[in-house]
């Protein structure tokens, strides 16, 4: 299993070093699930080979609650990037990590439902993000 994580910067994307555990958070969190796909297939494609796999079996998927990913579409356009590759038949599976959020007024850490944007504690909206963008590869299997 090779864990990665995709960080966007602008237009730009690096792996974080497999010796190294390092979420990051996505950037530009208005994406297109074709995009994310595409993106993701070729570091899928890149670790495979880099891992010497001839076969993807499985690929691991974590996105932050805040990504807003329809699954179903991201699968779909995850399977169009990987057609004819050692990846083609690989199960998807897509965890989402909810929102977690910080207080700036009071300190208390939530998660974030229905879309509430406030402290669940004081109802102030000075809020920071502790997790939900996220976008990372969590593993990849395969032969």
């Amino acid at each position: 299993m090779l864990p990665f994580i995709l960080q966007w910067e602008g237009n730009a994307s690096w792996i974080c070093p497999q010796e190294h555990s390092c979420p990051e958070y996505v950037k530009n969190p208005v994406m297109h699930e074709l995009r994310i796909a595409e993106d993701l297939s070729v570091i899928v494609l890149e670790a495979a080979k880099n891992g010497n796999l001839t076969k993807v079996s499985k690929v691991n998927i974590i996105f932050g609650q805040m990504i807003q990913i329809v699954p179903d579409i991201f699968e779909f356009a995850f399977r169009e990037s990987v057609r004819e590759t050692i990846a083609e038949n690989a199960e998807i599976d897509i965890e989402i990590m909810p929102l977690k959020m910080k207080c700036r007024s009071c300190g208390k850490d939530f998660h974030v439902n229905e879309n509430r944007f406030e402290c669940e504690n004081c109802r102030s909206a000075d809020l920071d993000i502790i997790n939900g963008k996220e976008l990372f590869i969590k593993s990849i299997e395969g032969e």
